[in-house]
């Protein structure tokens, strides 16, 4: 049984508003912060644009029947919401011509707002993070059991889930992975094209980790130290360890400097040993999760590591009145605005 987002267990004590999300694209603002300026030549031109009412799959094929070439010829940094504003980066490959003139760009939802001439195709994670506005409407519950949340949200952090955008409308990511493995394993299952196949395997990893992460959470150590921890440096990707725990250590972690880590399942053994290893096979040792684990491991992934918490970045907050909350905050590449939101409040409206 896949593990619903719903089903997660809340770190903070549940929420304490329920609220609308998204009653307009205007609710919902996302910004890329850029991690590179554009060297200014070269066979990609690169692209900041802003999207509403779009996700960025239909953007990038929008912009690549523009420009007369493959979607595969298409960069983009990461996947953004589609009940939003957004904006985000693209790189064309245009060896050798120039692109079509900016103003014959006719998509409705889509607008260029700088164009450069770049030297590579933007690769996935290429970002520093995501920059969110929020704006909640008809919120209820007590004022000040939020004013009280927000400020734990902002010195404890959350647990660094995967949002439920992750694995599809009810979870059905999840079950269709485990047809495909089936299928690679010599049983009945369905071929899939490769940007499925993508898919479906990042939903597979997700899952697994978030049941780690879930049983972390319950046993509240999602954001303390097990012996045999593995650590990642806080801002990057990074892991070392595990090594005995010392005050050197307990420092870093309460300086946020470091964060405990969980699973991104592939082959090779899990560093995490003693204590930290067991809550792993715990968390991973039902049917379902070992065929999710055999899948992944069959598809030739390797063993990685994701930190168990999340802190937003520059949390501030203003209520617009009574029933509409407005919250602003920066988070790392990888990281839901979504699973911050999940420990405040329960939301009506679209997610996707």
């Amino acid at each position: 049984m896949t593990t619903a987002a719903a089903q997660l267990p809340h770190a903070l004590g549940g929420p304490v508003l329920e609220a609308r999300i998204r009653a307009q694209d205007e609710d919902f603002r996302v910004d890329e912060v850029d991690a590179f300026e554009a060297s200014g030549a070269g066979e990609h031109l690169l692209l900041t644009v802003e999207k509403r009412g779009m996700n960025t799959a239909f953007a990038a094929r929008a912009l690549a029947a523009w420009a007369g070439i493959e979607v595969d010829a298409i960069g983009y940094a990461g996947l953004k919401d589609r009940h939003a504003i957004t904006r985000q980066r693209f790189t064309l490959h245009l060896p050798g011509r120039e692109a079509p003139a900016l103003d014959t760009l006719q998509v409705q939802g889509l607008r260029v707002l700088e164009a450069h001439r770049h030297s590579r195709k933007l690769p996935r994670g290429a970002l520093a993070g995501n920059a969110f506005v929020l704006v909640l409407r008809e919120v209820r519950g007590d004022r000040d059991a939020a004013e009280a949340r927000l400020a734990a949200l902002a010195a404890r952090g959350v647990p660094n889930y995967f949002g439920e955008q992750r694995f599809g409308r009810g979870g059905a990511n999840v079950t269709q992975a485990l047809a495909m493995f089936a299928s690679a394993g010599g049983r009945s299952g369905r071929r899939m094209r490769r940007e499925e196949r993508s898919m479906l395997i990042s939903a597979a990893r997700s899952e697994l980790f978030n049941r780690v992460l879930a049983l972390r959470v319950e046993q509240d150590c999602w954001d303390r130290a097990l012996e045999g921890e593995v650590w990642m440096l806080d801002g990057s990707r990074s892991v070392f360890g595990p090594e005995p725990l010392d005050d050197s250590l307990m420092t870093r972690l309460a300086a946020f400097d470091i964060h405990p880590t969980a699973p991104l399942w592939g082959r090779g053994e899990s560093r995490a040993t003693g204590a930290a290893l067991r809550l792993e096979c715990d968390a991973l040792g039902a049917e379902e999760a070992l065929a999710l684990r055999a899948g992944l491991e069959r598809e030739g992934l390797k063993q990685e590591r994701r930190a168990t918490r999340l802190r937003p970045q520059d949390l501030a907050w203003d209520w617009r009145g009574d029933d509409v909350l407005e919250l602003r905050f920066a988070l790392p590449p990888g990281a839901y605005a979504t699973t911050v939101l999940r420990e405040l409040v329960t939301t009506v409206g679209s997610l996707d």
